[in-house]
């Protein structure tokens, strides 16, 4: 592990930069949640996994999507937006990321950021991003997308969309509609996780706790933060963890089952309670997973971590529906097992839809009886 210095402050008139840490061979595995990581984990070992996409989704165009941005949208490079490719290329430092997908700005007033592609993902920033992030909260944002890429979410993203799509289509078969909704929702808990591990690798980009805290006040509020106070936002995320009685845990159910993304205050208090394990001083004190050791990465050990962060989620949680299934009995044990059972079930469905296009994709690989050849186009998409 190294350090370096590295250009930039959040203002001209700010201190001078900070030594970010180089996190020389780091791992996405080191910033992904218990249950993100779980789920990538298992993923990944389903063989004839981009066959899945590819034989399923050939009708989604990589090139496409490249192409739709390179005609309508900024790309960043030395020349364009110089300073936003600066921070850029210091959040890649930080990561230990060689070779940095494009990146592109495109017009746009919401708030975000997207990595979109399979073979060859790349970024994207709206001009709102731009225009209301300071130069440490825009590195954490970069960070962010970045970590996204590094686990390669978008490729389980793609699949997540079509899902959608398919049970919309499916919704007039009751049975065949509720198992795929069933399956939906697991694969959407699990991108909720996912981005709870992106905010994690933003954090770890710019190494500024309190950027990362604002890019997510900016995400709630807007860009401007003068009248904004981090603890106050912090109690409201205590709030919204504890507050109220039933009910109100029923309208949040109602509000995040079917939301690919926690709400912000949710998602600070998470990165807050990841900083206050010791977790983040960890990985820049060097104790964190490296890439050369991603092959032997074990499913059943990340699996029953990813159980064990759901039970002791339901354990310390002040959710008043959970606090009465924990008076009832051993309820949070139970809630947090069936979102492992759930992540296993995605598993299999997984392997028996990576068979199954492993076939197709090789019957379409045969040249038909006429002697002309047959190609399927490569599918993409989205964080």
């Amino acid at each position: 592990m190294t350090s370096e210095d590295v250009g930039g402050t959040s203002t001209p008139a700010g201190p001078p930069a900070r030594r970010r840490v180089v996190l020389t061979g780091i791992s996405s595995r080191a910033w992904e949640h218990p249950a993100d990581r779980g789920a990538l984990t298992a993923l990944r070992e389903l063989r004839g996994f981009d066959d899945v996409v590819k034989a399923f989704f050939g009708m989604w165009n990589e090139r496409g999507f490249r192409l739709a941005y390179l005609a309508s949208a900024i790309r960043v490079d030395h020349r364009q937006y110089p300073s936003i490719y600066q921070r850029y290329t210091e959040a890649a430092t930080s990561l230990d990321i060689p070779e940095l997908p494009e990146l592109y700005v495109r017009q746009s007033p919401f708030l975000n950021g997207e990595a979109i592609g399979l073979d060859k993902p790349f970024i994207v920033l709206p001009t709102a991003s731009v225009q209301q992030l300071d130069q440490d909260e825009l590195r954490a944002l970069l960070g962010h997308e970045l970590g996204h890429v590094r686990s390669g979410h978008a490729v389980y993203k793609t699949i997540l969309m079509i899902l959608t799509r398919w049970a919309a289509n499916l919704a007039w078969l009751p049975v065949g509609a509720l198992a795929l909704r069933g399956i939906i929702a697991a694969m959407l808990e699990w991108w909720r996780k996912a981005e709870l591990s992106a905010d994690r690798a933003g954090l770890l980009a710019g190494q500024d706790t309190a950027a990362s805290l604002r890019l997510l006040m900016k995400m709630a509020g807007g860009g401007d933060l003068t009248q904004i106070d981090t603890t106050a936002f912090l109690e409201q995320a205590a709030e919204y963890d504890g507050g109220g009685d039933v009910r109100d845990s029923l309208h949040k159910l109602r509000m995040t089952l079917w939301s690919t993304h926690p709400v912000p205050v949710a998602r600070a208090a998470a990165l807050r309670q990841w900083i206050d394990s010791g977790g983040y001083q960890r990985i820049l004190d060097g104790d964190y997973p490296r890439r050369d050791d991603d092959a032997t990465a074990s499913v059943t050990t990340e699996m029953k971590a990813a159980a064990e962060s759901y039970r002791e989620a339901f354990q310390n949680t002040q959710d008043p529906l959970v606090g009465l299934l924990r008076r009832l009995g051993d309820g949070a044990t139970e809630m947090g097992e069936w979102a492992g059972g759930a992540a296993g079930r995605a598993r299999a469905w997984f392997g028996a839809a990576g068979e199954a296009a492993a076939r197709a994709a090789r019957e379409a690989r045969t040249p038909p009886a006429n002697g002309t050849d047959t190609n399927g186009n490569g599918g993409t998409t989205t964080s």
